[in-house]
């Protein structure tokens, strides 16, 4: 098999605290498998969560769920409902008994705080590596033309 250059992908990382952002970059790193390299762009609201999916492509979105205002969950339901073709959304919940409202919010996947690096980079790389193969994430509608 040759070594091929890894593909790159921009992540979202969206918490109201800035502490919090650090610790989902961390565990996720810029290369969570060999074949994927990531980039990060910071949100700290659901505005400015907002521009950045209207002005970049954005791959995926890490959300925390403990966030304030706007939680996570809400800003994945949030864009699922707005966005024709959003990426895929995973939240950063602080339950494991949350994950229900996560599925009902059509959230494509959970991750329990504190985050292991090693469960952090399988879900990720699970996640860029569907949307690379054209996965549909979660909820989206009308995204198929006749």
């Amino acid at each position: 098999m040759s070594q091929e250059t890894p593909n790159q992908y921009t992540v979202l990382l969206y918490s109201d605290d800035a502490a919090v952002r650090d610790r989902i970059r961390l565990a996720i790193g810029p290369r969570p498998a060999a074949d994927l390299r990531v980039e990060f762009a910071d949100a700290s609201t659901w505005e400015e969560c907002r521009r950045l999916l209207d002005e970049y492509e954005i791959d995926l979105m890490m959300l925390d769920g403990e966030a304030t205002p706007a939680g996570g969950i809400g800003i994945a339901r949030q864009t699922k409902d707005e966005y024709l073709t959003p990426p895929p959304t995973c939240v950063v919940i602080a339950r494991a008994a949350d994950r229900w409202l996560a599925a009902y919010a059509q959230v494509d996947a959970t991750l329990v705080a504190p985050l292991d690096p090693v469960e952090t980079g399988r879900v990720v790389a699970g996640l860029l590596r569907a949307r690379r193969d054209g996965a549909i994430p979660l909820g989206t509608l009308n995204t198929t033309t006749p």
